[in-house]
């Protein structure tokens, strides 16, 4: 049965079969700490009381007290791309590195209070000149590590601060409104299947500017390891939302404008929508 959950200012919805059910406060509780949240809601589904109409409304994110993190450089388009951006000499080999290495790159991208959903504005920085957004499967994972589901995120950045030097990586991702995860957080025992589909859209006015797809399968990094390496000597008590990095990637004469619409797409998701402010 698959199961979606949409997070909402009066509660949790879960959605199963195409019916969706309000979970109650009792419900709520640490549900998206749950080793056993695809069992649990499978069992309790049929049994809740049908959600209104427009109950979806307004939305928020998919998430709770979850930091959020992000891996970089999992797909070979994303480590060209970084490779180009670089201006340092001899900083491109730092992506190159990090994409044959044993050790995937891992960083802190948001608080849960700087995320975002469908329908609400993201942001580009305005201390820079090269904004992109990068459309990636965001893992929801318990304080055991256990994978959960799944959602679509927008991973803002800024190319150009990035590219004058590797440890300007902060200041290129970490900014508010710089992180979109949604509509809805996908709920399964069974991890995303490889032939996932991740795609985009920019639109400026009337015109689609961009667009772009992707799978799972071309990923190098196993999504497993990727928490196994951020798991390794860090604890997440409530849990963490892992960003699994991006296969789509604008050309390099590209950059994002405000009143510009992104549209992420993932298969069972739905379709996370945001303007730039």
């Amino acid at each position: 049965m698959a199961l979606r959950l949409f997070r909402t200012a009066s509660g949790w919805i879960v959605e199963a079969d195409g019916r969706r059910a309000r979970l109650s406060p009792t419900d709520e509780s640490g549900l998206t700490t749950r080793d056993d949240l695809a069992s649990f809601l499978s069992s309790t589904a049929g049994a809740l009381p049908a959600a209104e109409n427009g109950a979806l409304h307004p939305l928020l994110p998919p998430l709770e007290r979850q930091e959020v993190w992000a891996a970089g450089v999992t797909y070979f388009r994303s480590r060209t791309a970084r490779m180009e951006e670089s201006q340092v000499a001899a900083g491109s080999q730092f992506y190159d590195l990090v994409y044959n290495a044993d050790r995937p790159e891992l960083f802190f991208k948001a608080a849960p209070w700087r995320v975002v959903t469908s329908g609400q504005p993201v942001r580009i920085r305005r201390d820079a000149a090269w904004n992109v957004p990068e459309p990636e499967l965001a893992l929801l994972i318990s304080p055991a590590g256990r994978i959960l589901g799944y959602t679509a995120a927008n991973d803002m950045s800024s190319r150009d601060i990035e590219g004058e030097n590797p440890l300007y990586l902060a200041q290129a991702k970490i900014y508010d409104g710089s992180c979109a995860l949604g509509p809805a957080l996908v709920v399964s025992a069974d991890p995303p299947p490889p032939a996932l589909t991740i795609a985009m859209e920019i639109r400026r006015g009337p015109d689609a500017v961009f667009s772009g797809s992707t799978t799972l399968a071309r990923m190098k990094r196993e999504l497993a390891s990727l928490v196994d390496y951020l798991y390794r000597e860090t604890s997440f008590p409530d849990g963490c939302v892992l960003l699994t990095g991006t296969g789509i990637v604008p050309p390099d004469d590209f950059t994002l404008q405000r009143g510009d619409e992104i549209l992420i797409s993932v298969e069972g998701v739905g379709t996370l929508q945001n303007v730039v402010e």
